[in-house]
Formats: C-alpha cells, structure tokens, sequence
C-alpha cells in the first residue's frame, strides 16, 4: 500500500518567478476573426478530408495561418458528420503562444465536457461518471475529485521514483534480452508493462502482481479502453480512405471494452482499499466516483499520456551521438555511482530536465486543448485582438503554437539546451503542455495537470537511469536496434 509518509522533496525544478505573457500594445488592432466554416455539412466534411487524409493536423492549421495571415482563424476540426449528431466541430484556432495561453485563463474560459473538443465520449467509459477531466473549475465536484488526484501523488511521492527505477530495470532487462538474441528488440511491450507496473502501485498502492491476468493483460486493457474513446479524434496511418470510411465515423460502442473495464475495476476495488477509503472520508467522493476517477487518473491521463510521451524521448535521442555523451557525462559526473535515484538525487541535471523539456515542446503527449468561453471576451495573439463571445469553442494545436517564432529561437529545431541557463528558464514561462504553463502551479481552481511536476520528473529519472546504464542507446522506430552497456 502507499506510506502515508510524504518525502520531503517533491518532484520540482528550479523555475523563475511565474511571468504572464505581455499584454497586448494598445496600438493593437481590433480585427475580425478570419476563415469561415463553410456551407452546413460540406465545410466541415471538407475540414475533416484535409485534416485526416489529404494534410495531416500539423499542415492542416499551418496551412491556414498562411492563407489568413492570422494565428488566430475560424475552422472546423473532427469529429463531424455523417453520424455524430449534436456535435459541433466549429472552433477558433488559436496557434501562437499568447493566444494558446488564453485556454486556461479560468476567469474567461470553461473547460466543461471539452476534452476533446465538442465531441465527448459516452460516459458509459466511466461508469456513467462525469470524471474530473470532463469538469470545469466552477463545479463543487471539480475541488473534491482534483484535491484526491493531488492527494493521491503526494502520498505516493516517497515510493515514486524507487518504483520507476525498479520497473525500469525490468524494462531494460527485458530489452536486452531481445537485443542479443536478434539485434534488435521492440520496445513497446516492455515499456507498457513498466509504465503499468510503477502507476497502479503508485497510484493504487497495490503491485499488479497479485493478479495474475491484471499483470499479463492490464495494459492491454488499457490500450484498448482509451483508444477506443479517442479514435473518432486521432489519425492512426491506416489505409486511406478505409480509415475515414470505418474509423471516423462513428463513435465506438463502450460494450467492446466492457468486460476489460470491469476486471481493472474490481482489481483496483478489492486492492486499493486504502485510496478508496481516502476519497470517501478525505474528499466526500462515493466509492464508485472514487474508483472511476482513479482509473481515469491512471488509464487516460497516466498510461496513455506516458505511453506517447516516452518513445518521443526515446526518438529525441536517437541518432545523436553527441548529445547523448553530452547527457551521459552530465549523469555521471553530477551522481555518483551507487547513488539510489531520487527526485532530489536528479534535481540538478540541467540538461537532461531541458531535453524533456524540448521533447514536451515539440512532441506533445496532448497535442490538442480545448476551452469554451465563459463570457464575452477580448483575446490578443501578438498582433491583433479580437472579440469572442460566450460560448465560442477554441482550440489549441501546441505543436503550432509551441513553435512560435516571436517566442523561440530556430522554433521548429530540437535544441537540447534550449531551456538551459536564465534565458532557457524564463521561456518555460510559455511552454504550455500540461493545461497551463511549466512554471505553473495545479490546484483546485485550475485545469492544470495534476502530476505536471511527476510527468517531467519521471521523464528526467528515465534519461537519468538509461545513461547509468547505457554509454550509448540506438532506436529505429519502435524498436532498440543497438545497446553499448556502461563499463
């Protein structure tokens, strides 16, 4: 079970004061919002083709700051017609960094049933539960079920990082293996089991082992229950146009992971009595509003997010032989060997905390975020303002706007040392990844993550634990075609 003992370091780097982006020059004009959404049905058809098929999203919105000359515009983003009825797929795209950093200014925007955009998926996923992610901050549900997911990682925070080492000693273990039987060994099973490994014990405080189909099989089950939620929203290269004939039509039916769903809820119900009891007693939260959060927590926001973000880290460093020496002497000359990896064992790497920052940057695990505005208001990108009003939906595509030339130097290039020194520090300031910016702070009143601070942590013991191991790690797609073992 998780200690009730709360370290005295929780994970954190050195950040600068928080700094608001400038206001607009009052010179600044007032413009219209350009684009249009087209005909009812035909324009957002259109949108849907050239987003999913013929541009992909990147080129999509990029593709439109140059025909509008504007970061700011009206379009239309999945999902839509034939078969989503009641969803809206309008949206004002908003793609430089001052105009994103209005998604979650809580005192203009709501972010109620907008995780996704406008298209929700069936609660049915969630036991019939509005979960946290899916409520805004005005919301007396929101503090209770935010407090326990900010409770729930606070407790776990003195077993997290020995539970990310011993699971990633595993992981690699199991990647060597392959290696040196066939030159090269996929990644992607052994890296799902270690990222489910060290979550349900951190965050449910019970060891997948005492299961024996939870171990084998509940990453899978995972895998399927939040891929089946997003896939209306997200490209997955198949076959075009059989992907947009029979994968983004519809909204898929929650009975084809029902069965699943039920096993990791009663794993979690009859094994992780301890948090459970925390959120009736502590927050006020039913044991099924409890359990339903949790495997949220765990499932959408955890796994899935770590699932997309690490082979992106693992992609950063591949092929860089300089940068790896650069990292591998920074480990090793700031840890000794021996030194058991903690939060405050790593807290000084500079570099390493800057590649994951660089990573998060250019390689989001949430590539979109959503906001509804809450009342008339004036947004400004770095140009121009413009009125919204109650009620417009906006949408952020971060690797447009984390790419912002007025912000970051050569923006479209992996810089390692990008976030490095005063000057790096001060632009995490503008790096939005997590519903708000690094220097952030989560709380009650926020949609800011929960675990910002335990993502990038634990991306940093990752870097941190491979150059202990490793003089030098080789990957090709999803798979690690070369190891050279530290002497």
């Amino acid at each position: 079970m998780l200690s009730s003992t709360v370290m005295s370091v929780s994970p954190r780097v050195p950040t600068p004061s928080s700094l608001t982006p400038p206001s607009p020059p009052s010179s600044s004009p007032v413009r219209a919002i350009p684009g249009s959404y087209g005909w009812p049905v035909l324009g957002p058809i259109a949108d849907r083709l050239d987003y999913f098929w013929f541009q992909g999203p990147e080129t999509f919105f990029r593709k439109r700051i140059d025909k509008y000359k504007s970061t700011v515009f009206r379009t239309n983003v999945p999902p839509s017609f034939p078969f989503f009825v009641g969803v809206n797929p309008n949206v004002i795209a908003v793609l430089d960094c001052k105009s994103f950093s209005f998604l979650f200014d809580m005192d203009v925007v709501e972010k109620k049933n907008v995780l996704v955009g406008d298209f929700m998926p069936s609660v049915k996923y969630t036991g019939d539960i509005r979960v946290c992610a899916y409520l805004d901050t005005a919301e007396t549900q929101h503090a209770r079920v935010k407090g326990f997911a900010m409770d729930i990682l606070k407790r776990s925070s003195s077993i997290w990082a020995s539970e990310v080492v011993a699971s990633l000693d595993t992981m690699w273990d199991t990647i060597d293996a392959g290696v040196a039987k066939s030159n090269s060994a996929s990644y992607i099973k052994p890296l799902q089991r270690f990222i489910f490994h060290f979550l349900t014990k951190c965050l449910v405080g019970a060891d997948p082992a005492v299961s024996p189909e939870i171990a084998e099989s509940g990453y899978v089950m995972l895998d399927k229950w939040v891929f089946l939620q997003l896939l209306p929203t997200i490209s997955v290269n198949f076959l075009q146009p059989l992907e947009e004939i029979f994968l983004h039509s519809f909204a898929y039916p929650f009975f084809l992971v029902k069965g699943d769903y039920r096993k990791l809820y009663e794993f979690v119900e009859q094994h992780g009595q301890a948090v459970i009891q925390r959120g009736e007693t502590e927050f006020n939260l039913s044991k099924e509003e409890t359990i339903h959060n949790l495997l949220f927590v765990l499932g959408f926001n955890a796994f899935g997010g770590f699932t997309i973000f690490f082979p992106s880290l693992l992609s950063a460093l591949s092929g860089k032989p300089e940068l790896q020496a650069k990292l591998r002497e920074e480990v090793r000359s700031k840890i000794k060997p021996g030194t058991n990896l903690t939060f405050e064992s790593v807290k000084d790497l500079e570099l390493v905390h800057s590649v994951v920052y660089e990573t998060l940057r250019l390689n989001p695990p949430v590539p979109l975020q959503y906001a509804r505005a809450r009342k008339d208001f004036q947004l400004s990108s770095h140009d121009s303002v413009f009125e919204i009003k109650k009620g417009d939906l906006l949408c952020g595509f971060q690797k447009v706007a984390m790419t912002d030339p007025k912000i970051f130097d050569d923006p479209e290039t992996f810089v390692p040392d990008r976030f490095t020194k005063e000057k790096g520090r001060e632009l995490l300031n503008y790096l939005f990844w997590s519903n708000g910016p690094q220097t952030g702070s989560p709380s009650d009143r926020n949609k800011q993550c929960a675990a910002k601070d335990y993502v990038t942590m634990t991306a940093v013991l990752f870097v941190t634990h491979l150059f202990q191991r490793y003089d030098s790690v080789t990957a090709s797609g999803s798979s690690i075609t070369a190891v050279d073992k530290a002497n």
